[in-house]
């Protein structure tokens, strides 16, 4: 024990501490300040207020207790389409006793927004909608919500395969909308609101009545040409609905009409028809003569027909599937197309038309979507599905194109007409509640601006201020 205790006495132990006290912070700034520049981005629009617009039937009418929707799209002080999302809108649903509530505003990232709201009772309600705090065209807007069971109901469709209406005997014919009973024929309060200007025709061989009139197409000289198809014969009446002309009633005289189909007037006011059941395109004079034909031996069941810029006649081949493109004397430019479901095929197409870049717009029937190729037929975009919402067609039909490159098409099964823009995209509906249409047809701009459609079912043709 003494040896232990003398060994540990004589060791050595440390008196100074083997660490220093020094502890300080040092502030790093710079990772602060990128993670704060990362947090997000600056977003702006210019959309403005009274140039966006508002459509759909929400604006006009509801039902207590169910959701009602319309469409706002936003636009430029220059009034054309704002292409992107992220503006600041909000809607206001004002009750007849004096309550408010929220509409739900949905942005579809494209520069249109979806509005929803849900009346709680009937009676007016006054609807505002605010783009950055100001009102947008033609808001407040009033509407009225009636108890579901006083809405007229619609009838029970019958799902059945969509039969072409190019055939002679339509077994299918599209859905008959039942009668609006909100044309009253007032002056709308709403003036965004499109409404039928007049209808002309009923079912009849005389002058001025058709029997399932298809094509129709409109001059600058203020002249609107309808096939009339199974009365082998053409009607030409002036912007106003007023009769002028008819030539091609049956006979054995040159150039006779066998189902006329498409038309179009060319720049120097010449009268160019599609002629199914001929298999050749048909032109004729202003006044209504014969003078030549194109296409015989190649077309096997033309149907929608138009000029463009260079003059060329753009033929669509329903029975073919293709699209064919002659010079004005007849000979072949180029032809595209084949039966199927490709970008550069079809399925029963119908109509076409030319905007002002040439380029040439096709409604493929059973493909239920527009097809849109350069002047030389390279495809470029479509649009559209089998449906019943914004946007989708059930078989479309009749298409024209406005000098804002706005694409309006008739939706033959769903008995409407869809108004879309340069690239497609849905805008809006022009409303024919008032007088429903029953299979469209053929569609033209008149040169005051206006939307003419064949109404085939109702053997007539109506005329309808549109919101350019």
């Amino acid at each position: 024990m003494s040896e232990r205790l003398s060994a540990l006495a004589s060791q050595e132990f440390p008196e100074q501490p083997q660490e220093n006290a020094q502890l300080d912070y040092v502030v790093e700034t710079d990772g602060v300040r990128k993670s704060i520049l990362n947090l997000g981005v600056l977003i702006t629009t210019s959309a403005i207020a009274h140039k966006t617009v508002a459509t759909g039937e929400g604006l006009r009418h509801a039902v207590v207790g169910q959701a009602s929707s319309l469409t706002i799209t936003t636009k430029d002080k220059d009034g054309e389409l704002v292409r992107s999302g992220s503006a600041s809108l909000q809607a206001q649903l004002t009750a007849p006793d004096g309550g408010r509530a929220e509409a739900e505003v949905l942005d579809n990232k494209n520069g249109t927004y979806e509005l929803v709201y849900t009346p709680r009772q009937e009676g007016d309600f006054l609807l505002s909608i605010l783009l950055y705090g100001q009102p947008i065209k033609g808001s407040p807007f009033r509407t009225k919500a009636l108890k579901a069971c006083d809405v007229p109901p619609s009838p029970d469709d019958v799902k059945r395969r969509v039969k072409s209406p190019s055939s002679g005997h339509i077994r299918q014919k599209a859905v008959r909308r039942p009668s609006s009973m909100y044309g009253t024929g007032k002056k709308k309060e709403n003036p965004i609101e499109d409404e039928l200007i007049f209808r002309v025709g009923s079912r009849g061989r005389e002058k001025g009545e058709f029997t399932n009139l298809q094509g129709i197409s409109t001059s600058s000289s203020g002249r609107i040409v309808v096939a009339d198809s199974n009365n082998q014969c053409v009607q030409v009446f002036s912007n106003e609905g007023q009769f002028r002309l008819r030539f091609g009633v049956r006979g054995r005289s040159p150039g006779q009409l066998q189902r006329p189909t498409g038309v179009t007037v060319d720049m120097n006011g010449d009268i160019i028809i599609a002629d199914y059941d001929n298999r050749w395109v048909s032109i004729f004079s202003p006044e209504g003569k014969f003078k030549t034909k194109i296409g015989a031996g190649r077309l096997m069941g033309p149907k929608g027909v138009a000029v463009d810029r260079n003059g060329h006649i753009i033929v669509v081949d329903n029975k073919a599937c293709c699209v064919f493109i002659f010079q004005s004397n007849g000979k072949l430019v180029t032809k595209f197309g084949s039966r199927g479901t490709a970008e550069r095929q079809f399925a029963g197409p119908h109509f076409v038309a030319v905007n002002n870049k040439n380029e040439i717009v096709v409604t493929d029937f059973h493909n239920h979507s527009v097809k849109v190729y350069s002047a030389d037929g390279e495809f470029l975009f479509k649009f559209g599905s089998h449906g019943e919402g914004n946007g989708q067609f059930n078989a479309p039909t009749g298409v024209a194109v406005d000098s804002n490159g706005n694409i309006i098409v008739a939706d033959w099964g769903n008995s409407r007409i869809q108004v879309f823009d340069s690239s497609g995209s849905f805008l809006s509906y022009i409303n024919t509640l008032a007088d429903p249409l029953y299979g469209p047809q053929g569609l033209a701009l008149t040169s005051d601006g206006h939307v003419v459609v064949a109404d085939s079912g109702n053997h007539c043709f109506k005329a309808y201020r549109y919101l350019q």
